[in-house]
């Protein structure tokens, strides 16, 4: 993508997620340059809504067209291994849990336009074992990411999310999902974890925001650590200044949350670098490459340094006007020693198969 590029997908994002989407005034050349990006993660039906019928005969919106009705065929099939995913963990007696992925997508106006992605499920950690033996019994390999109690990155016990559950249809089976309120707050919370490199999951908060209920109970939604809470408003905060998010009725409306000054530049570069989410895995296998070539090496403790928003949220620092600089270095030193052993132990490696 781009310089510059991370405001113009924040401006062809802009209330994409609802029913009758804003109309999109854009020139083939911006729509060229951002469709990479759109397509890699996600957001290409998004943007393909928002397209009036003469931006749709554009060369670059047929592409952003075709990847919505794969999207959409993804979706379909995704709800079926949802339905069983479920049935099988409940046959052994496990009550599971549906995060993220599906239980926000069905927010949307149809399947198509947010990616599928992981099934992700919560079981009690005393269950766990059970649930994993049970989803081995799948007519077809699974994309189950099971989770052993509540989310890492979140404030919530699981017993706290299980007890404020609801239940939604899903392909023919009741499925749990999060309380309206405490999904919001793992929706802001897992954006923050991952450095929110992926503008889809600034939408998902958008679309939460917008699509609560008359009695969605705020004080559950903002409850917990207070500086995860502090976070939270500010990612609201940003969907409405990023995205036009609706916060009206809310206790985060206009001017109630006051966001950082470097907190919009962040998200703006993380956008445009892309997948950029520091920690690209083991090293073993990439370990040859970077040895021949150290200006990969450099790359790759690129990679691992931690964006600000990252950083703040790994070490719990208040998401204020502080420099951000302090803390991005002391969370990139914190993961040097994990580097440094996947470094000799790829070095170990190749030094025993060379033998």
């Amino acid at each position: 993508m781009t310089a510059g590029s991370g405001g113009a997908l924040a401006d062809a994002l802009r209330g994409s997620w609802r029913s009758s989407p804003p109309p999109l005034d854009i020139t083939e050349e911006r729509l060229a340059a951002l469709a990479p990006g759109l397509l890699m993660n996600g957001e290409a039906g998004l943007v393909w809504r928002r397209l009036d019928a003469e931006a749709r005969g554009l060369p670059s919106a047929e592409v952003l067209h075709d990847a919505y009705r794969f999207q959409a065929l993804r979706a379909a099939v995704r709800v079926r291994e949802i339905a069983e995913a479920v049935r099988l963990i409940r046959s052994r007696g496990v009550e599971p849990l549906l995060i993220k992925g599906w239980a926000i997508a069905r927010l949307y106006p149809d399947q198509g336009l947010r990616p599928p992605g992981d099934i992700d499920i919560c079981v009690r950690p005393d269950q766990l074992e059970t649930a994993r033996g049970a989803l081995r019994l799948a007519s077809v390999a699974l994309a189950v990411d099971l989770h052993s109690g509540a989310p890492a990155y979140g404030d919530r016990a699981v017993d706290e999310l299980f007890a404020r559950s609801e239940l939604v249809e899903v392909g023919g089976t009741e499925v749990r999902i999060p309380g309206a309120p405490d999904h919001l707050r793992l929706l802001c919370l897992h954006l923050l974890s991952h450095g929110a490199w992926r503008p889809v999951w600034l939408c998902d908060v958008a679309a939460a925001v917008e699509a609560r209920a008359p009695e969605f109970r705020w004080e559950d939604c903002l409850s917990g650590t207070p500086r995860h809470t502090q976070a939270v408003a500010c990612v609201i905060g940003l969907a409405q200044r990023l995205l036009g998010a609706d916060l009206a009725g809310t206790p985060l409306s206009d001017g109630a949350t006051k966001l950082p000054r470097w907190l919009v530049p962040a998200v703006l570069r993380q956008w445009e670098q892309g997948l950029g989410a520091s920690g690209q895995g083991p090293l073993a296998g990439r370990l040859a490459d970077l040895l021949r070539h150290p200006g990969g090496l450099r790359a790759e403790l690129r990679l691992r340094w931690r964006n600000p928003i990252q950083a703040s949220f790994e070490l719990g620092a208040p998401f204020n006007g502080w420099p951000r600089l302090p803390f991005q270095l002391l969370a990139t030193l914190r993961r040097a020693p994990a580097f440094a052993r996947q470094l000799l132990l790829g070095l170990s490696t190749r030094s025993l198969t060379s033998r």
